[in-house]
């Protein structure tokens, strides 16, 4: 059996896997991320590597010899360096030579969202598609490209920040300093917000939600809003519906631009299910440009959770050698 590595690089964790040509994670090891410094997650990566290859070479395994990583930031368009990666304090980080030097295996580095996207259309929810485009919805909104059967990365690399589309001009304050990008009404933020907004507004209805929390809205967390909404709370219920509904629209949008033939959703947030995906697609289908004239891409939730980051940057690997 031939394996590939995979490595997710997190805010606080290191995923690292070995993984077939089926797209089956064989073995897995977890390091933690060293906060805020650069050489300590290249020793973390290649000592995970050190672990996966004596794995591999116990268990009889065919090792291809490379190594693909995901990591949350903008990728350069050679597979080399990261440009910037708010959340690891990085910038201008050339994680791949380094990898390569310190692991002594050749290394490509992929945008987080892209190896996700990669893995669905390879092994999950993407199976069989054209055009696909991911959309993670997390804490922001990110995604992935998947064009004619291949990534698209744009001619920089940076391609599919689409959290940073402005849905609302002059709206809401985002962190990246401009103003109603699309992640301020469609992400994980967006749903605590608008939770504890209308909580404060209709608290009399928001009685199983409050009680998850303090009994106040600022008690209030996003599992506390999903398990909620699961359990049937009108309040947020409703809150999905508004990111639901946000999300659609972002879409929508994208349709006009793309027009691919499935939406892969994921993300922490479509762990909630048809209760986030089922406004998504009714916000879509009223929003999508020529709607009575044209196909409507299928969105569906994806299938991969987690793994699919890891999956897709090791099949990605497979290309170096």
């Amino acid at each position: 059996m031939s394996v590939s590595i995979g490595v997710d690089i997190g805010g606080t964790k290191i995923a690292a896997g070995l993984v077939d040509e089926s797209g089956v994670i064989v073995e897995r090891v977890r390091k933690e991320t060293p906060a805020r410094s650069f050489d300590g997650v290249v020793d973390a990566i290649a000592l995970a590597c050190t672990d996966l290859v004596s794995y591999a070479r116990t268990h009889g395994l065919e090792l291809v010899e490379a190594v693909g990583m995901g990591a949350a930031g903008l990728v350069d368009e050679t597979g080399a360096v990261v440009r910037f990666a708010p959340n690891l304090g990085w910038t201008e980080a050339p994680l791949g030579p380094r990898v390569t030097l310190a692991s002594g295996l050749p290394s490509i580095v992929e945008n987080d969202a892209t190896a996700a996207a990669w893995g669905e259309f390879r092994f999950g929810a993407g199976r069989g598609a054209n055009s696909l485009v991911a959309v993670t919805v997390g804490t922001g909104i990110g995604g992935g490209i998947i064009n004619a059967g291949q990534p698209l990365r744009g001619s920089f690399g940076m391609a599919a920040e689409f959290g940073h589309i402005v849905q609302v001009p002059e709206g809401r304050v985002c962190g990246c300093e401009r103003r109603g990008c699309w992640e301020q009404y469609g992400s994980g933020s967006a749903l605590l917000r608008e939770a504890r907004d209308l909580a404060h507004e209709r608290r009399s209805e928001a009685d199983i939600l409050l009680a998850m929390g303090d009994g106040t809205p600022e008690g209030v967390t996003g599992l506390h809003v999903s398990n909620a909404a699961a359990a049937g709370d009108p309040v947020a219920l409703e809150a999905f519906r508004r990111i639901g509904s946000a999300l659609g629209r972002g879409m929508a949008d994208l349709t006009a631009i793309l027009d691919p033939d499935l939406y892969v959703l994921g993300g922490g947030v479509s762990e909630a299910g048809s209760i986030l995906l089922n406004p998504v697609i009714d916000s879509y289908e009223t929003s999508v440009v020529a709607r009575a004239y044209r196909p409507k891409a299928r969105i569906v939730l994806a299938e991969l959770s987690n793994d699919a980051g890891l999956i897709g940057a090791a099949d990605l690997a497979r290309a170096l050698v």
